[in-house]
């Protein structure tokens, strides 16, 4: 077991890399949001016109992160060993309440890089465990060294009224501190952490220990990472989106500034004096001139001009079908870099075959089938430690070899689909299997079958078919005579 001293600084190491992740975290999600600063603009451009696009953006990080996100549907878990997918397992996930927040934290780590799930016992309940996905500006999970998937520690970290709280989950107890409001979350230097350490002291916890005992005996914490690399941090989806955000908003300012000026055309009078507006007094007297708003001739049709060498000349005004061009090109490189349909993006489809929309979406399919890998990882061991927290040690273990169940990645018509599933049930492939195939959770699944044995035994054929294989005689239709049984001979 940690002592106090060791729980605080490793509270103080996790602590310092989690702020240090969290610039990027929220920078990426405000990108989401569509909260993006105008950049790459001149500093003429920037002074005069910059205040009238702060709150414009044409926003497609959003798109780009939503669209595999839309296609990662968890249907169950299935164990090493087992024909059927656990029921169990799929009960706890429903109860917390997981089909929607799953979609929450899919969409944490492809803006965020990662996302969290912790598993914790419910006090109420032993056979359904507390299930929650965590965002990783609040979580972060430590590995042994030289490891990337056995965990050391891991720590969660929120502010809740004028409190900061802190809960260490260690592999054999958990440590749970608070401590007053900071400020500002900033990265502190190693000079720094003495302070720290002194300012997080234990929670009060009534009657509960604190640290209190893990039953599970792993930390109970699972990390789901986005595109991960083998010597450096996972990337965010919206990383590599950003740049080009940004000059697609520049370009639309362009545009919106010159469309503003292609409006009200620039003229320039060469060869005449200004006009001017005579000045009378109280007895209508002229007593001076002044000179005409030229405000006025941006919007009037009319204007008399007087002198014999006047002339009227005219800028030509820019050519705005040049910046959608542009623009156009620019969304197609976004599509081209994050594999995302063009059809999500440009909205133009014209006669497109329905093998034309499958190949286009071909890159996002395999975008999202490695999600389901990476995810999947993390989502198994998830599965592992819902069984041990429930006190299953044996399914557990079998689990770690499982596989997690996902709702097919490609967009398909309803005839497709049937007419692939039909082709693959004349191959030989089990009814139970196609089921899952389609997209049917464990649940439905099972009730999919009794309807179907239901309405097996109510069908009579059916029901002599299936006696006739058993080996019974067959119940007589009805309307046909029933031939009396012998009787059975007295034994002396």
């Amino acid at each position: 077991m940690a002592t106090e001293a060791q729980a605080l600084q490793l509270v103080a190491k996790l602590e310092n890399e989690l702020i240090r992740r969290r610039g990027d975290i929220d920078r990426h999600n405000n990108y989401y949001r569509g909260e993006q600063r105008l950049k790459f603009a001149s500093a003429e451009f920037a002074k005069f016109h910059g205040h009238r696009y702060k709150d414009f953006s044409d926003n497609w990080t959003q798109v780009v992160a939503d669209s595999p996100v839309e296609r990662l549907t968890v249907t169950g878990f299935q164990a090493d060993g087992e024909l059927s997918a656990d029921r169990g397992l799929w009960r706890v996930w429903q109860v917390n309440g997981l089909d929607a927040d799953s979609q929450l934290g899919f969409l944490g780590a492809v803006t965020g890089a990662r996302s969290f799930v912790l598993v914790w016992g419910s006090p109420d309940d032993e056979d359904t465990p507390v299930v929650t996905f965590e965002d990783a500006s609040q979580s972060i999970v430590a590995y042994e060294p030289g490891s990337r998937r056995l965990r050391r520690a891991a720590l969660k970290r929120w502010q809740d009224g004028n409190q900061d709280y802190a809960t260490l989950y260690l592999k054999t107890e958990v440590w749970k501190f608070c401590r007053p409001l900071a400020q500002q979350d900033k990265s502190p230097q190693m000079a720094d952490v003495d302070e720290e350490m002194d300012s997080w002291t234990p929670r009060d916890m009534g009657d509960e220990p604190n640290p209190q005992p893990n039953p599970m005996g792993v930390v109970p914490m699972v990390e789901l990472p986005n595109k991960p690399m083998l010597v450096d941090e996972p990337i965010s989806d919206v990383a590599g989106v950003t740049s080009m955000q940004d000059a697609i908003n520049l370009l639309w300012a362009q545009l919106f500034t010159a469309s503003d000026y292609a409006s009200f055309p620039q003229r320039v009078v060469l060869g005449a004096e200004r006009p001017m507006i005579p000045k009378f007094n109280s007895e209508g007297v002229v007593v001076g001139q002044i000179p005409m708003d030229l405000d006025k001739f941006q919007v009037d049709r009319t204007a008399w001009i007087t002198g014999k060498d006047a002339k009227i000349a005219e800028w030509q005004a820019a050519n705005l079908a040049a910046y959608t061009e542009i623009i156009e090109v620019a969304v197609g490189h976004l599509a081209a870099q994050t594999r995302t349909p063009q059809h999500y993006l440009i909205g133009k489809m014209a006669n497109l075959s329905a093998d034309a929309l499958l190949a286009a979406e071909t890159g996002l399919v395999q975008r999202v089938d490695e999600k389901k890998l990476w995810f999947g990882q993390g989502l198994r061991e998830v599965a592992r430690l819902i069984l041990l927290a429930q006190g299953k040690d044996d399914e557990a273990d079998a689990m770690r070899s499982g596989r997690v169940l996902w709702a097919d990645s490609e967009s398909r018509s309803h005839a497709q689909m049937a007419d692939a599933l039909l082709k693959l049930k004349q191959l030989g492939f089990p009814f139970e299997w196609l089921a899952l195939r389609y997209g049917l959770t464990p649940t439905e699944v099972g009730d999919v079958l009794k309807q179907r044995e239901r309405e097996i035994e109510m069908d009579p054929v059916s029901e002599i078919t299936r006696q006739l294989t058993a080996g019974a005689a067959p119940l007589p239709q009805p309307g046909a005579e029933v031939e009396p049984e012998p009787e059975a001979e007295a034994v002396p």
